[in-house]
Parts: structure tokens; sequence; C-alpha cells
């Protein structure tokens, strides 16, 4: 690469010698000064010829010599400080790469959202740059933006096959399949995209074909992992590729970028296979039962030991959930998952097998209102009714802010009769302290940067990095929206751009912001109320209101005299803006807007959103 970067400099520097008026002259004139520039490195020559063609047009000044290694940009446009929307992109020169592209999950407060997808301003702004999306693997907060992300910035998709037969399947939703490149990358295999060239690693994770990144740039070699862990017993596939981590710590690696989101946990993380043997304990033990298990869609591991022990107990499999149905239908066409003939049934050949002969493998382990088990324990499933006697299995732990949403269902299942078995059913798909310290002996990095987490996480993450050796200068601390610069000598943070989350709800993207969501959250809290007020066109009389519509502020039949002590009010109001002859609409509303909030306060202390409504005839 330093050759290639020696090779360029010196057509540059060609260029600007021909091209510079009476540039022999003044080199002539500065030939002492010329020669001892020739003794420097070549970087600092090309600096000062640059800074040459300044002196002619300004004054003369000495510039202390600049820093002219390369540097590679950083830039986390999501995953920063939250758990979802992992995005980076990396950018040299003319050349930018994607690393991901996920969603997030809406928080509590964000009523009516659907997603939470990236800001993609600064990929659009420099949409000549972009040279392709490079994903890790196949889960949600990783892949999950693409079909909205893909429509502005229309660049190659590269992938493991799992991942990008998962991705071709939201695609095909979005009808976007035809117009995106896509192209399958196997393990140890590298694609050049511009300055940049990268190298699949094959890890562990809780999905198949799960791949780490070698991105070799002109600044140096950068790791990024991924979501990993090491499990040295998978289900499908091989165990994580040691010896390429511990081959980049040979050749050096500038940067790591290591997945934090276990980093908090000490020891390692169990094997997959713990959770087989799990399962068939508890299948042994419900063998009158019928047995309902809740997983993630794109657990295709876990799926595949759900199948492995209901064939060994001579049950047959249901897959409920739209989102169950396309991923596993994905992986055992691709050949993730081996499934023995006659084993999967359709959901309506339930009725002619026992409850004992039933595995139902399903959505919503998380909670979520419109997932198969939600609306099974909600009793509005219309082909699945939980019966006293159902086991139901939690194969999965809740995300941070489901905890509510899973207490909630468990609740409803065993009102229902059912047993709910939540302990021992699953393993995390991340590293623990002792798999990260392992990548970090293996790479030896210089610098450090903490990806995938919250604060909390990235904060421990930093500490275990000095433990393990990298200088507490060089462990970096990024949110969201920041710019690193990175090079051999130095990481510094030199810009922030936006970063804010875009809201989808339903069909529009990006339309609902702030205030929108201010507006919601102060209706859920105080409700609404109207006030139509009917004017006569050319004399402002009031020909008939003022009426009073509330909605969600008070059950109006039982609070007749609050509504016509309101109604007083606003006559009141009326009455002080006709007498002051004033026609302003926007004044009079804001007259009976504020006279009834505070009547409203006074009276109940509370603060509905009142809209007031003047029609004129």
């Amino acid at each position: 690469m330093k050759g290639k970067e020696n090779s360029k400099e010196n057509n540059i520097e060609s260029k600007n010698n021909q091209m510079e008026p009476g540039g022999a002259n003044r080199r002539n004139a500065n030939s002492d000064r010329n020669n001892r520039m020739r003794r420097k490195p070549r970087p600092f020559k090309v600096e000062r010829a640059a800074n040459n063609n300044k002196v002619e047009l300004t004054v003369p000044v000495e510039t202390p010599e600049p820093d002219a290694k390369p540097a590679v940009k950083i830039i986390p446009l999501g995953g920063l400080g939250q758990i979802g929307m992992n995005i980076t992109a990396f950018e040299y020169q003319d050349s930018i790469i994607v690393v991901d592209c996920g969603l997030a999950f809406p928080e509590d407060e964000m009523l009516g959202i659907d997603l939470v997808i990236p800001d993609i301003t600064y990929l659009k702004d420099n949409i000549q740059k972009v040279k392709g999306f490079v994903i890790t693997h196949g889960h949600e907060d990783h892949i999950g933006s693409l079909p909205y992300v893909i429509k502005d910035i229309n660049v190659p998709i590269y992938a493991t096959k799992l991942t990008l037969g998962i991705i071709e399947n939201k695609l095909k939703e979005h009808n976007l399949l035809k117009s995106t490149k896509r192209k399958v990358i196997k393990y140890g295999q590298s694609i050049n995209l511009g300055c940049f060239r990268i190298e699949f690693i094959r890890t562990n994770h809780s999905i198949a074909d799960a791949a780490a990144l070698a991105i070799y740039s002109p600044a140096g070699i950068i790791v990024h992992t991924g979501d990993f862990k090491v499990d040295y017993t998978p289900v499908f596939g091989e165990t994580i590729d040691l010896q390429k981590f511990g081959e980049l710590g040979k050749k050096g690696v500038l940067a790591l970028m290591c997945d934090s989101t276990n980093v908090m946990r000490p020891g390692y993380t169990m094997s997959e296979r713990t959770v087989g043997k799990t399962f068939d304990n508890i299948f042994a033990e419900n063998l009158k039962h019928r047995i309902i298990v809740a997983t993630f869609a794109s657990n295709v591991d876990r799926v595949q030991q759900i199948i492995n022990s209901a064939v060994k107990f001579n049950r047959k499999v249901v897959i409920e959930g739209r989102s169950m149905v396309n991923i596993i239908s994905t992986a055992t066409e691709l050949g993730y998952i081996s499934v023995p003939d006659n084993v999967l049934i359709d959901i309506e050949q339930m009725k002619n097998y026992t409850d004992e002969q039933l595995v139902l493998i399903t959505t919503g382990s998380q909670g979520e209102a419109m997932a198969a088990l939600s609306r099974m324990a909600a009793s509005i499933h219309r082909k699945i009714s939980i019966t006293p006697g159902d086991t139901v299995i939690f194969s999965s732990t809740p995300i941070p802010g489901n905890e509510k949403n899973v207490s909630k269902i468990i609740n409803e299942l065993s009102m229902k009769g059912a047993k709910v078995i939540f302990q021992d059913t699953h393993v995390s798909g991340h590293a623990c302290q002792e798999e990260i310290k392992l990548i970090y002996a293996l790479t030896k990095p210089k610098f450090a940067v903490p990806v995938h987490g919250e604060f909390r996480h990235l904060k421990c993450h930093a500490e275990l990095a000095q433990d393990m050796g990298v200088k507490k200068d060089n462990v970096v601390l990024l949110t969201s929206g920041d710019v690193l610069s990175l090079s051999e000598d130095r990481a510094k943070i030199v810009d922030h751009i936006p970063s804010q989350g875009i809201l989808v709800d339903g069909l529009g993207v990006g339309d609902v912001g702030n205030i929108v969501l201010r507006d919601r959250q102060h209706l859920s809290e105080n409700g609404l109320i109207i006030v139509v007020v009917t004017l006569e066109k050319f004399s402002n009389q009031v020909l008939s209101g003022p009426d009073i519509v509330s909605r969600g502020f008070v059950y109006v039949r039982e609070s007749e005299n609050l509504m016509e002590e309101a109604r007083t009010v606003v006559n009141d109001a009326l009455d002080k803006c006709l007498n002051k002859n004033m026609t302003d609409w926007g004044k009079i509303k804001n007259e009976i807007k504020d006279s009834l909030s505070d009547y409203l306060w006074k009276k109940m202390k509370r603060n509905p959103m009142i809209l007031p409504i003047i029609m004129e005839v």
C-alpha cells in the first residue's frame, strides 16, 4: 500500500510542478531549500509542495510539518450507546464502505412507532463515494434497515450465503430484489471496494454464517468482530477461525472494533449445544403435554435443536409466525437446517394429532404485541388456543426494555393453566469477558474502539482493553455520529454528524418527528378537548356553540357539570374577544385555549390538549 501511496504522491507532485505558473523560476530561486526538502521523507515533501502553491497566493509564512500519514475515517451512524441499529461507515478519500445496516425497536415513549432506522443523510450527501454494504450476519439489528436504505443508496450488498438469503426475503417483500446487486462471499474470501480490501472471517453466533471482517485500509488493518462468541462445539458449521485472528495479529492490527454486548459478564459463554440437552430433558418430563417453544426467528441453530428433540420423541413440528416461517424456509432451502421427511406439518393438520404428538415453534419470545405467542396468550389467535397442561418454553432472554412485556405474556399464559419454563433454555450468542480477552490477545491491536452496546458496556469494554495492554489514550469511546480519524499515530474525533434515528410509522418513513411524538405523549397522558364555535361571516357574532367534545379526558355523561362550566368559561373568553373587536382567529383561539386551560388546571389539576375550531358561516 505504501508503494502505491508514494507513486501517487510522485504523480501529484509532478502535476503541481507542471501546472504551477513560474514553477521553474521559483524552484531555481529556492534551490537550497528544495535540496533540504529532498533529504526529508517523501510525504513531507509533497505537503511542502502543496504549501508552496498556497504561499504564492498569500504571504510566505513558515508552517509546521503536517502529519502526512494516511488516516481513515470511522463513522458509526448507529449502534453505540444503544442496543440495535448497528451501522458503521469507513471512509478514505473517495471510497466509503458501510458495515451492517440494522434497525432498532421503538422505546416506550415512541408511541405508535413501528421501527427506528438510521439517519443516512451523510451517505446520501456522499453517495458517489459509497461502494457497497458489507454485512456481518442476518439479525434484524444488522440487516433490518436495508430495504429502507437501499432505496436511496442503491449499491451492491456483500454477505455470506444464509445472511444474503434472509436479506433477499426482505428485498422481495419491498419489491427491490431485481434492482439490487448482491454477492455471496465465502469465509476467507476478500473483496476490493475502492481503497478498501475486506476479508470475511468465520465466527460463531446465535445465527449461522456470522462473520468478522478484516478491513485492509491505507491506514492499516481494522478488525471488526461483528456479533460473535467462541463456540468450540457449534450446532452447524465449524468453530471460529482463531488462527486467522492470530495471523492478523502478526501482520499488525491498527484497531479492533469488538462486540461489547456481554462484556460485563465474566467467564465464557456456554455452547449452543447445551440448550439441546435441556430440550431433551424438558421433552422427557412432558410426554403427555403439548409443547410450545418461543424463540427468535433468526436463531436457526436453536430451531434445529428443537426439531432434533421432536424427532427423538416422535412429535410433529408446526411452525407459526410469519418471520419464523420465512427464515426456516430459507435456511432449509440453503441447507442450514436438516428436517427429516414428514416431521413438519401445516397448522391446519394439527387437529389430526393429539397434544403429546405436537411441538409448536413460534415467534413472540420478546412479548411483541402482534407476535404469534402474544396472540395465543390473549386468546385472539385464530387457530391455536392455550389449554391447561400446555408446556410453554421461552428459549430466549428479554432484550433490555422488553422485560415488562415478557412478564405480562408469562402471567397470561399461567392464568390459562399453561406451565411456563424459561430457566436454562437459552444461551447468549455474544462473547463474555474471557472470549473478548482471547481476541485481544490474538490480534494485539494498537487502538481499541468498543462497539455494539450501551455506554455502560462500552465503558466496561474500555477498561478490559486497557487490562489487555492497550494504552489508555488509544482506547476510543465513540457515540453514534462521531467522526473518528484513525491513522498509524493517532485516533482523534474530528467531527460529528447527524445520527438521530428515523422513525417508521406504518408506510411513513421520517414523517413523524419529536413534535408529533410530543403531541402523542400529551394526548396519551392528558386526553383531548375540542372546542367548536360558529361565527357569522361579517359581524363575527356567535351563531352556535361553543360545543365541547372530550376524548380521553373525562367521561362526558358523568361530568356534565364540568362540561357546562367549561362552556361558560369559553363563552366568557369569546365575549372578551368580541368586545375588543378582535378579528384575528389565531388570537381568539389562543384566548379560548388559555382561559379553558387555566380553569381545568385549577379545577382538576389536569392539562389536556385543547383544540379550538372556529367555523365561519
